[in-house]
């Protein structure tokens, strides 16, 4: 498999491709979980979990996207940008992106998502697979490190995972980036 680096963007690895033991053991069940996000958060925050929605429209992907989501150079994908937030506290910064082809058909409910869950949509629809998820981590010269640090108190790294989802055969790519609030363990 090809590394493509990119200014600005994170070494994004395949699990197995990646050395387990740089990963710090308390975030590691969070980036290996392969359940609801939205699930997890939600009875980790007892139920005190709510989405704050930051930014949602038009965009190119970073170019490590463009090429996970199969997109030509120049191709525009809706961005949905948001925090998660568990006690009044973001605990996840999520990205996801839409190529334009995806958003037909039954994929077409994603886009006026507003403040409901993206992880609501995609595990109850019986027609959504689960493809590749990278890890990275992610340090403050990174593109995404900046837009989930925006409003938080700087520290020296976050660790993340995106994965490629298909609904009804569309692909679209979800990050989640882990802020410092998220807790060590939970159920």
């Amino acid at each position: 498999m090809k590394r493509y680096y990119s200014r600005g963007e994170p070494n994004w690895t395949p699990w197995c491709r990646f050395r387990h033991h740089q990963v710090p053991a308390e975030i590691e069940q969070w980036l290996r979980d392969g359940g609801s996000l939205t699930a997890r958060l939600k009875r980790a925050a007892q139920g005190d979990f709510r989405v704050n929605l930051l930014r949602q429209g038009w965009a190119r992907p970073l170019d490590s996207e463009r090429r996970l989501l199969g997109m030509r150079r120049g191709g525009i994908a809706m961005l949905r940008e948001v925090e998660l937030l568990c006690g009044g506290v973001p605990w996840v910064f999520a990205r996801t992106l839409i190529p334009v082809r995806s958003l037909k058909g039954p994929a077409r409910r994603l886009a006026v998502l507003g403040e409901r869950p993206l992880g609501e949509v995609l595990f109850t629809d019986p027609s959504m697979r689960r493809g590749v998820t990278q890890i990275a981590r992610l340090l403050p010269g990174h593109a995404l490190f900046s837009s989930a640090m925006v409003n938080l108190q700087t520290v020296e790294a976050i660790w993340g995972r995106r994965t490629l989802f298909h609904l009804a055969g569309k692909p679209l790519l979800v990050n989640e980036l882990f802020l410092p609030d998220i807790p060590t363990s939970s159920s």
